[in-house]
């Protein structure tokens, strides 16, 4: 380790495959070691997810958190960040949140609150419980974190923290990793999935309510009959695990499409899998803004999303995409089937797709924004301690 190097702790609620944490991974995996030292703490545990960090002087520590309460948890924190001693602590999304509390007991000078998308029990953020937990803890909150220019304007508009400590910062992408596919790459698919000039529509994403899987499956299932020919031309791949596995799966039995598609479940191979899609497919109920589109984005490949969250501010409508009503599975269907008769439309939005990620949602430029918001936490640390020293104390 550089012992020079400033601290910070990144607290989550679970290490795992998603979005979150892929954030989590390119910001650590980028910033340059002599400017911070990072350590994990995830309140229940952490997955093989963990081994994406490149890093050797990474310490992830796990404070197993029991469900429901578990009191325990914030001793074994305070216990956790009096041990690690960090400069800033930098805690993510309303499973997190709370532990602000912790940090700034513990003395903690460096705090910021990274809000990166939506519960699926408060969709809105309007939840009169979280909404009042939220307003409490912002005057612990040094620095928040939006992923996207909605959440910014709600945590400003419906948390009331003052617009000069709210910095937006979107997600980067790694360019090189996630890029369009070459003229004879083969295709990752299983054997004989895909028939010759098939047409594979996919996502990717931990299955879990807020993602609605059931609803893009049960689309794909009207698509598939609206199409002439469709049950041999269109395919379909769900990557990711979580826990509506068994409910997607048996919604793909139920409608008789075990062998149109595929459920491949968590995989390492996500940019190979993501570069040989067709289209790309977010049929959130709500989001903040998504890696996931991103990197589809800079695969070459168009992005059919829900109209919510951050979705508008990246799929831009006709050109490297289309949005949807959330939740509408007839008009996800028909926006679905627009990209089966028109080829030409999925390809010049894919190149338009790429383009815009190496404009605007680069890596560099996201480590850049994420080093300017530790920064200020440590010059305010240093104008504090400037400011005692003046007055003698």
């Amino acid at each position: 380790m550089t012992a020079q190097a400033p601290l910070i702790v990144h607290v989550v609620y679970r290490f795992d495959f998603g979005g979150l944490e892929n954030g989590l991974v390119n910001l650590i995996n980028r910033m340059p070691r002599d400017r911070y030292r990072h350590a994990i703490v995830c309140l229940t545990t952490y997955s093989d997810f963990a081994k994406r960090i490149q890093r050797d002087d990474v310490r992830f520590i796990a404070l197993h958190k029991r469900s429901g309460k578990d009191f325990g948890c914030y001793w074994r924190l305070a216990r956790t960040l009096r041990e690690l001693r960090p400069a800033v602590v930098h805690t993510r999304n309303l499973g997190t949140l709370d532990m602000q509390l912790v940090a700034a007991l513990c003395g903690i000078r460096g705090r910021v609150h990274g809000e990166h998308g939506w519960d699926v029990y408060d969709l809105n953020g309007r939840n009169p419980k979280y909404l009042r937990l939220k307003r409490i803890v912002k005057r612990f909150v040094h620095r928040y974190v939006a992923m996207s220019r909605d959440l910014a304007e709600y945590v400003v508009r419906d948390v009331g923290v003052p617009i000069d400590r709210v910095h937006q910062i979107y997600s980067g992408v790694d360019g090189a990793k996630f890029r369009p596919r070459s003229e004879n790459e083969t295709p990752p698919w299983p054997e004989h999935f895909l028939p010759e000039g098939g047409i594979v529509f996919g996502t990717v994403g931990r299955q879990e309510p807020v993602k609605n899987p059931v609803g893009l499956v049960r689309a794909f299932a009207s698509l598939v009959d609206a199409v002439p020919g469709g049950r041999r031309r269109l395919r379909l791949v769900l990557v990711g695990a979580g826990p509506m596995q068994d409910e997607v799966r048996q919604a793909v039995t139920s409608a008789g499409m075990t062998d149109l598609v595929w459920l491949p479940g968590g995989r390492d191979d996500v940019p190979a899998l993501t570069r040989h899609m067709d289209v790309f497919v977010l049929p959130s109920l709500n989001e903040g803004i998504s890696n996931t589109i991103l990197e589809a984005m800079a695969s070459g490949v168009p992005v059919v999303a829900a109209r919510v969250g951050g979705n508008p501010e990246i799929v831009r409508e006709g050109v490297t995409g289309a949005l949807y009503a959330s939740n509408d599975e007839a008009a996800l269907a028909r926006t679905l089937q627009e990209y089966v008769e028109q080829p030409e439309r999925r390809l010049s939005q894919g190149r338009q797709a790429r383009a815009v990620v190496e404009e605007r949602h680069t890596l560099e430029a996201m480590v850049r924004d994420y080093l300017r918001v530790y920064d200020a936490c440590l010059n305010r640390q240093f104008e504090n301690q400037a400011a005692a020293a003046a007055n003698g104390n």
